[in-house]
């Protein structure tokens, strides 16, 4: 309630309508505790709850994590934990350093409690990323890398651009997304498709196997669109399964404009990728079939329109093993984060105590 009755009024209203320079503001604050180790550590233990896991061979202290996005450069890392974050997911970086879309490129839809972007995947590249890892504090929970394809590179080269990628931050994470489903790099969707995608997941896989050099190779998960259709999703996931992929992240931000208010109109025209309330059906529809169609053998983080903590608690029912939250942490705080773990904690020990009456 702070958070929702100051902090967000404050910071909403000194950039007036700047969805960006609050995001920057907010990335900034959060970079100065990152470094503060006595702070961080401090928070930590106040603010982290317990609610242990293991998917994809990983220990996740609990399964609330932060989706990728928000931190898309690691400036920020040691600072997800300490608002009780179970794991964090930093990019989506490219193999090339690019300044993403002209601006404006992000747009709130308060009422609506939706997000619209078009950022184009602004990062420092995939060199400085791993850079920065390098002389980072600890992070103090596993750590997901979200990787894309460079915006100068044409489709063809689309590969050997993730390859590289991949090269560099290989030591630094504990698992891997492809990100082939934002809808602001153009053409990237296209990697979607059947051959495209086993051609680069297998690349992928190969080149994990010759960084791990004999030790367990990192985790790679598939990051997919809201948008597709359900013959085109069970094709990809057959995909995902021949490819050996570890598991899925569904999902990232749709094209569709349903659920924004009328009185939001001006945002809802806005070109680019819409996250937020608007998105929660959506997502916890497809990972519902995801679950069903592979039989719960992919893994699933479920991610998009988690705004409370019920609405983590219906992901989980739906068939997520993980859940990721960024909408919520800009509309409801940091808050959403500890509740959606106790409500984690009290449904799993009920379900336990019902399994052995």
């Amino acid at each position: 309630m702070l958070y929702q009755n100051l902090a967000r009024p404050v910071l909403f209203r000194i950039h007036r309508g700047d969805a960006e320079r609050a995001h920057d503001t907010t990335l900034r604050w959060l970079t100065r505790l990152s470094e503060q180790r006595q702070v961080r550590n401090a928070l930590i233990k106040l603010n982290r709850l317990s609610a242990p896991v293991t998917v994809c061979g990983i220990p996740f202290p609990n399964p609330i994590g932060l989706a990728a996005g928000l931190d898309k450069n690691g400036a920020a890392v040691g600072a997800w934990p300490a608002l009780g974050f179970g794991f964090a997911e930093i990019g989506t970086v490219t193999a090339q350093p690019q300044p993403g879309n002209p601006k404006p490129r992000m747009f709130r839809a308060k009422a609506s409690q939706a997000i619209v972007n078009r950022m184009g995947f602004n990062n420092d590249g995939a060199q400085a990323l791993a850079a920065r890892l390098q002389g980072s504090p600890a992070v103090d929970c596993p750590l997901g890398i979200s990787i894309g394809k460079s915006k100068a590179v044409p489709l063809e080269g689309a590969i050997e651009d993730y390859l590289q990628s991949l090269r560099f931050l290989y030591p630094f994470a504990d698992y891997f997304a492809v990100n082939v489903s934002s809808p602001n790099t153009p053409g990237l969707r296209r990697l979607q498709d059947a051959g495209a995608l086993r051609a680069l997941l297998g690349a992928l896989h190969a080149e994990g196997q010759r960084l791990a050099a004999g030790r367990p190779t990192r985790p790679i998960l598939v990051k997919i669109a809201p948008d597709l259709t359900e013959p085109a999703l069970a094709e990809l996931l057959e995909v995902c399964l021949d490819a050996g992929v570890a598991g899925v992240i569904a999902t990232n931000t749709t094209l569709g404009r349903d659920g924004i208010l009328p009185a939001e109109d001006d945002v809802a025209a806005e070109p680019g990728g819409m996250s937020g309330r608007p998105l929660t059906l959506v997502s916890r529809e497809i990972v519902r079939f995801v679950h069903r169609e592979t039989g719960g053998r992919l893994p699933i983080i479920g991610s998009g329109g988690i705004m409370t903590a019920d609405d983590a608690q219906a992901m989980f029912d739906a068939g997520a093993s993980l859940v990721q939250i960024y909408s919520g942490l800009i509309y409801n705080g940091p808050g959403v984060v500890r509740a959606s773990v106790r409500r984690y904690r009290k449904t799993a020990s009920r379900h336990r105590t019902a399994s052995h009456a």
